[in-house]
């Protein structure tokens, strides 16, 4: 909400020379946010000048410019500047005459931009300062022409300061308004802020408009919502009023172009320019219609689906069955509380007019809005929760300025329809304030403080009862009444205390794990990611588990579909993360970015066979019980940790006498290692398969658990090539996917560092030809086994597949790293255990020893 500052101190006493900045520090102390302040950005000599003569003079390039002269001082008097009453000046418009006032820049002022004036020679004269148009000193867009006074109804004196003459002199203070104060959507309600932080005399525009006690009758509007939203009928009050013989073509007074331009309102036309600015006084939106393009009365409805409305922006809008519309006999003419209608729009040519200020249902004006992509000044404050006793005063206003401003007069024609509600008293108890606040405030400046917000305040048995005021509907029960007693109070009543954390507590088990593995990843050069977890039907298809996861009914992965989606192509929640990861490779890649290593870490969503969500919710206003809290958790699917990686590109650029290294499946294996480290846990890797990965290139993940039991805990694999191509990205993408619950589950409660051996190693390799079916990963771990504990390492070091072997058979040679913890073994020992890990390596697969 930007705010001019004479406008404010029409309604609160403003300490001379107060300044934007006092004016943001005051505001700020009873909870406003400051944003910025507006000027009109201009300095220096500008003044009124009067077109004395001017001469045209056709310009090589094509162009007609002309020379003038121009009065910009009283005869016999220097001007501003200190120099000549006349000063001759190029201009480049034609839409003035000899005689008009105008308004001239002088050597020394500055335009916005910043646009520094002098005298400068230009088309063989020197120019002595400039002839501005609106645009030029920021008043509107009109950059047709220079600027003619005449055409604002202004004939001041020649030399007069046009600064001030025009109200350029004027800021403007902007602050944000939080949603659940409307009211300060409004000059009335910033002044009313305003007063509460200063103490400032404040005095009500809504008490100083003069309101005839017998309303204007006899204009037919009828309410009819047939559907009403929640339960609340779409439009509560509805008033109008009608002014007939207005001038539209009469120009509006700079002094309130001024004000519209600092509020961030262009002028458009006086009676527009009318509503708006009674819209920014008081808060409450008005719409003017012209009366004789309207078909019998006013009819409040909601839409009907399909019908069809032309807006005021004249786009042709499909209107929805949960719009509310203002109509008349012909149709729809507005979407209330948002937009009006081309086909009652006032123009230059309207006479009468029919004014209406209505109270509109906050819900309805903000779906409406929504759907139709379409705020507006009027929505931005109906969806906040506009005053319903203003709109009276607001009608008044509008008739009062349209008979002073546009030569109108107010008919006896109108109709006043009032279905408000009275606001419920709330109860303060004694005592809630310092319970909840920490601060003993006196009973005086409770009831004070509750007062000055516009309440009415009862005594009562232990406590208050307080009404609040028409204009604020966001005081619903006793903690937003503490709440504005510590603002108007003041905040700085509350001390600042650091809490003192308990002791005994900090992060779990689970959090230290899995914070540990995104470090040791990071430590490791990939990087961390985050993406949206919408994906698309086809995306879980893909990456989901087939077995656990599938529907065999829809024959798709059982997924979790949102009610109200943000992306239509992405309606489902994830069940695996790499549909994100691989978005965001794409992304890199796209933007140069080729060789990557990247991890996120989140949630998945995983449902049961049973329902997901709730049909219904439980009210707002009520405490659920335990059976209905169950059941809404009932409702949530599964949310299981999960952490996957992406890499692909090169892990080793090209450097002198070395070729860069591919990556592949052995780097996702990796991160998987140095996931399974940072928790303790060892995984196996055997052969498997999966949908959206190369067979052949697949391995399921197994975590070895404390009692020997090795549990699934995700997969690893390079992406099949043809997926790889219609993402968009590299033949060789590695992936994998891990459930780091499942894993962190499987983790020893504490991680123990290994013990540094003491005695030296015996290093042996062992060559076994296996039938080429043979897992190499099968017959390691019955290496393994069948060694003993003297085996402290084994790692799979050729697989050989050619010439001097049985048909269908293969080689695979491993190194193996025996050691004791008490002695130093000897060869015989060592190779004792070797042969034992063959020997059941043979018994298990047929493992024969190669020669």
């Amino acid at each position: 909400m930007r705010v001019p500052l004479s406008w404010l101190g029409e309604f609160v006493d403003l300490e001379p020379g107060t300044t934007p900045e006092e004016v943001h520090a005051a505001l700020v102390s009873v909870g406003l946010e400051e944003e910025d302040i507006h000027t009109f950005e201009l300095s220096g000599p500008i003044v009124v000048g009067q077109v004395l003569e001017f001469v045209e003079e056709p310009q090589t390039n094509g162009k007609t410019i002309r020379w003038c002269q121009v009065r910009v001082a009283p005869e016999g008097e220097k001007a501003a500047d200190g120099g000549a009453e006349v000063r001759g000046i190029v201009c480049g418009a034609r839409n003035f005459f000899e005689g008009d006032k105008v308004v001239v820049t002088l050597p020394g002022a500055v335009l916005p931009g910043p646009f520094p004036i002098a005298a400068r020679k230009t088309y063989g004269h020197v120019s002595d300062g400039m002839i501005a148009s609106a645009r030029e000193l920021g008043l509107g867009e009109d950059h047709d022409g220079i600027l003619r006074l005449t055409t604002l109804g202004l004939d001041p004196e020649v030399g007069t300061d046009a600064v001030a003459l025009l109200g350029l002199d004027d800021a403007a203070v902007e602050v944000n308004v939080t949603p659940d104060r409307g009211y300060a959507f409004s000059i009335r309600g910033i002044a009313r802020e305003y007063s509460h932080a200063t103490g400032a005399a404040f005095r009500d525009p809504a008490d100083a408009v003069p309101i005839s006690a017998d309303h204007a009758t006899g204009f037919s509007v009828t309410i009819d919502d047939a559907a009403p939203i929640r339960g609340r009928v779409g439009a509560s009050v509805f008033v109008t009023r009608v002014v007939r013989d207005v001038d539209g073509g009469r120009p509006t007074p700079a002094w309130m172009i001024a004000r519209l331009k600092l509020a961030g309102i262009r002028s458009i036309s006086l009676i527009v320019d009318i509503t708006n600015y009674v819209m920014l006084e008081l808060g409450q939106p008005i719409h003017g219609y012209d009366l004789d393009k309207l078909s019998g009365g006013i009819l409040v409805r909601r839409a009907t689906a399909g019908e069809k409305l032309v807006t005021l922006d004249d786009q042709t809008r499909s209107l929805d069955a949960e719009d509310l519309v203002i109509a008349d006999d012909s149709g729809a003419i507005g979407l209330a509380g948002v937009m009006g209608g081309a086909s009652t729009e006032i123009g230059a040519g309207t006479r009468n007019v029919l004014i209406e200020a209505a109270n509109f249902d906050p819900v309805s004006i903000a779906r409406t809005a929504r759907r139709h992509k379409l705020p507006s000044e009027a929505s931005k404050r109906f969806e906040r929760g506009v005053d319903p006793q203003v709109a009276v005063a607001a009608a008044a206003r509008v008739v009062q300025l349209l008979e002073q401003l546009a030569g109108g007069h107010a008919d006896d024609l109108g109709s006043l329809l009032d279905a408000s509600e009275t606001a419920e008293a709330i109860r303060l108890p004694d005592g809630y304030l310092v319970g909840l606040i920490g601060v003993e405030f006196t009973g005086d400046e409770v009831r004070s403080a509750l007062a000055e917000i516009g309440g009415t305040v009862t005594e009562t048995t232990g406590g208050l009862l307080v009404t609040p005021p028409t204009w604020r509907p966001d005081l619903r029960d006793k903690s937003d009444l503490a709440e504005e007693v510590a603002r108007i109070v003041g905040y700085d009543r509350i001390p600042s205390v650091l809490p003192v954390a308990p002791p005994g507590r900090g992060l779990s088990r689970e959090q230290r794990l899995r914070r540990s593995v995104a470090q040791i990843l990071a430590d490791n050069g990939a990087t961390e990611v985050l993406s949206f977890p919408f994906v698309s039907e086809t995306q879980n298809d893909l990456f989901g588990r087939p077995g656990a996861d599938a529907d065999a009914a829809a024959g798709h992965i059982r997924a979790v579909r949102l009610a109200n989606a943000l992306d239509a192509t992405a309606p489902y929640l994830r069940t695996s993360l790499l549909p994100g990861l691989l978005d965001a490779a794409k992304r890199n890649l796209a933007r140069g970015l080729v060789d990557l290593r990247v991890y996120e870490l989140g949630t998945v969503f995983r449902p049961s066979d049973g329902s997901i969500g709730s049909e219904t919710l439980p009210p707002g206003a009520a405490l659920p019980g335990a059976d209905v809290l169950a059941g809404l958790n009932a409702g949530i699917p599964a949310q299981p940790r999960h952490l996957a990686g992406v890499v692909l590109g090169d892990v080793l650029d090209k450097q002198p006498e070395m070729p860069a290294a591919p990556a592949g499946l052995v780097d996702a294996l990796d991160m998987v290692r140095q996931t399974a480290a940072a928790v303790g846990v060892t995984v196996d890797v055997t052969q498997s398969s999966h949908q959206a990965l190369h067979p052949g290139r697949t391995a399921q993940l197994l975590a070895l658990g404390a009692d020997g039991a090795r549990v699934p805990v995700g997969y690893a694999g390079e992406l099949l090539p043809a997926l790889a191509h219609e993402l968009d990205l590299p033949r060789v993408v590695a992936v994998f996917e891990l459930d780091l619950d499942a894993l962190i589950a499987v983790a020893p409660a504490d991680i123990v560092a290994g013990v540094i051996a003491g005695f030296p190693a015996a290093t042996q390799d062992l060559s076994l030809v296996v039938p080429v079916d043979v897992p190499a990963g099968d017959v390691l771990r019955a290496v393994r086994e069948g060694a003993g504990p003297l085996l402290e390492d084994i790692r799979l070091v050729d697989d050989y597949r050619g010439p001097g072997l049985p048909d269908g058979s293969k080689s695979l040679t491993f190194a193996l790293r025996f050691r004791a913890d008490d002695r130093t073994l000897t060869a015989a020992e060592a190779s004792e255990a070797k042969l034992a890990g063959s020997a059941h390596a043979a018994e298990l697969y047929g493992a024969a020893i190669r020669e």
